[in-house]
């Protein structure tokens, strides 16, 4: 594989393989990456790797969340408690929470569309892009990674999937967030408790507002390694398969549809 970085003479590039990770646009269903973004902020944008947008629609989700005791009306909600769940929720924060959470959806949305376009021009026009990425801290390339493994590291711990096939940014953002939820929530400590036979005190020491954040962060973490580990595959396979053109196959090879080669 050859090791050159994207230099600006292509007007669109499919990918770039940094040490931090293999960034890539590819065709995504808005619709599901609406639905991610509906589910929790952020986590949509983190899917089409627009981090930075991503992290701050997270941060805002958590800490407006809380403030608004919005998972605890939910949990008020489910247990056919309307009138606590009401009461419980704080309109100073819940007024500037909506806006935001709209927004989060429409706007994953909208860039989805746009990436699928600027995906097919930049097929059409195949550039060649770095491939191989070698730093004083880390190194990352293009190669075939097991997708099941993916799945399996992150439903053990959120953000081993995305290590495993090198989504370094992904990974430390979930992880460092996972650790805060399973401390807030004491979701361990009430594990604890059950494997003990102590029912009533593994669910008395339970935080509903902060555990409420977990399911959302397993099913994200998981989809997004299982999800990128497929589609880093297939742009291995169509690096080598462009690279074993241009330097092994025969200039006058042709393959004639519906004749034999002599």
């Amino acid at each position: 594989m050859d090791n050159y970085s994207n230099d600006n003479t292509a007007r669109r590039y499919k990918a770039n393989v940094s040490i931090f990770g293999t960034t890539l646009i590819h065709l995504r269903n808005p619709y599901i990456i609406a639905w991610w973004s509906a589910a929790f902020p952020g986590f949509g944008h983190l899917l089409l790797s627009k981090y930075f947008r991503g992290y701050a629609l997270f941060i805002w989700e958590v800490v407006v969340n809380i403030k608004a005791h919005v998972n605890l009306a939910m949990v008020y909600s489910f247990q056919g408690d309307i009138a606590m769940a009401k009461e419980v929720l704080d309109t100073r924060w819940l007024l500037m929470y909506i806006p935001v959470y709209l927004f989060g959806i429409w706007d994953s949305y909208r860039t989805t569309v746009d990436f699928n376009k600027g995906y097919i021009l930049a097929d059409h026009e195949d550039h060649r892009f770095n491939s191989f990425s070698l730093g004083p801290g880390e190194i990352n390339y293009l190669d075939n990674r097991n997708p099941l493994m993916s799945v399996m590291w992150s439903l053990f711990v959120p953000g081993l999937g995305q290590l495993y096939i090198h989504r370094i940014l992904t990974a430390f953002f979930v992880i460092v967030w996972v650790v805060v939820f399973f401390y807030q929530s004491h979701a361990l400590e009430a594990v604890s408790l059950l494997f003990l036979g102590k029912i009533k005190e593994a669910t008395t020491i339970l935080n509903p507002e902060w555990l409420l954040f977990i399911p959302s962060h397993y099913g994200f973490a998981t989809f997004d390694a299982y999800m990128n580990s497929i589609e880093n595959n297939k742009l291995f396979e169509k690096e080598q398969r462009k690279y074993l053109i241009e330097h092994y196959q025969s200039k006058g090879f042709r393959i004639l549809k519906g004749q034999k080669v002599k």
